[in-house]
């Protein structure tokens, strides 16, 4: 199940960001009564989330919070159930970095939700063999979706 809550003031094809959350579960064989909540916030919302949460100044495009740590399953065994946490999203700054990744603003704003989903699902970045996986998985996820 996914809830998308729009608090940005930013219009946003919601629906088409629900089909594509919806899509990436399905690829990853995550459970399909799995929760996942995707938060559209202002950057002002943003930055003090960044702040709040990662110590950092000024609004970011995406951030993750995780709650039952589930993870794709293993070919043999059952897709997992639970809660996979929120992803929240700030259309502005999306909308701004989409020109420098050579991406339309929406094309933008799907990488983003695919990234942050990625995180629920433990994937990270901090060392650079975690990196290429999880941003091979990124880019093969979107062009399965494209």
């Amino acid at each position: 199940m996914i809830d998308l809550n729009n608090e940005s003031g930013v219009e946003v094809d919601e629906p088409r960001l629900v089909r594509l959350g919806h899509f990436v579960l399905e690829q990853l064989r995550i459970h399909p009564q799995a929760e996942l909540s995707i938060l559209l916030v202002d950057e002002a919302t943003m930055a003090e989330y960044h702040e709040r949460f990662m110590g950092l100044p000024g609004p970011t495009d995406v951030l993750s919070f995780p709650m039952d740590e589930l993870r794709p399953p293993s070919d043999d065994e059952e897709p997992p159930q639970g809660l996979l946490g929120d992803v929240v999203l700030c259309p502005t700054v999306t909308a701004r970095q989409a020109a420098d990744s050579e991406r339309t603003p929406d094309a933008e704003a799907d990488y983003l939700l695919v990234h942050g989903l990625l995180h629920l699902l433990g994937f990270d970045h901090a060392e650079p063999a975690e990196e290429k996986a999880m941003f091979e998985l990124n880019d093969a996820l979107i062009t399965a979706w494209e």
